[in-house]
């Protein structure tokens, strides 16, 4: 309740406008949030969860949960990662599925960093390994717009499903545009 009156609120006030291409997912997804060029796309992030009713966890660094940020970041949806041994996240996700949990993995991508050449393919693997759809969060300032685009399957032919993602993603401009990465993997470029 309070969640959606402080989304409400929100969006009332907000330059940016919410715009969604489909229902909100009513199964687990992984949700990409791209391209994710500040670290506003948080807040932005929470709006959209909190305005659609999406229960939503995303990953962070483990330092991000220290102290009293811990609680705070939890209650948000948080799942901390140590960087040094990610191993067991897939396992705690597929068991939150299995659990019968219905909530959206937030995952980031391409970071917020300017210099990268490529987006992380932990999303991807996340999803392939628990067999979850993807949901297609986007942040577009030329537009100054931000929602939820469809939820798509992954086939497992890598060159494909990212050929549908960056369709999608190929006018969507980030917060900050000058930070935007192409949507490419890795184990896509020449020589990986």
């Amino acid at each position: 309740m309070l969640r959606a009156l402080v989304s409400r609120i929100f969006w009332s006030l907000s330059r940016w406008r919410l715009v969604t291409t489909e229902p909100a997912p009513q199964r687990p997804t992984v949700l990409i949030g791209a391209p994710h060029t500040s670290n506003w796309d948080f807040i932005l992030m929470l709006g959209i969860a909190w305005r659609l009713g999406l229960d939503i966890r995303w990953l962070g660094k483990h330092s991000l949960f220290t102290g009293w940020r811990g609680p705070v970041m939890r209650a948000l949806g948080g799942i901390p990662v140590d960087r040094a041994n990610p191993a067991g996240i897939v396992d705690e996700v597929v068991g939150r599925v299995r659990s019968g949990e219905v909530f959206g993995l937030v995952v980031t991508p391409d970071g917020t960093r300017s210099g990268h050449t490529h987006w992380k393919s932990g999303f991807y693997r996340i999803a392939r390994e628990t067999g979850l759809p993807v949901t297609l969060g986007f942040v577009d300032r030329t537009t100054m717009t931000t929602g939820l685009g469809p939820t798509i399957d992954l086939t497992g032919d890598l060159p494909a499903d990212m050929d549908r993602i960056r369709a999608f993603y190929a006018d969507k401009a980030g917060f900050r545009p000058e930070n935007r990465v192409e949507p490419r993997l890795r184990e896509e470029l020449p020589g990986v």
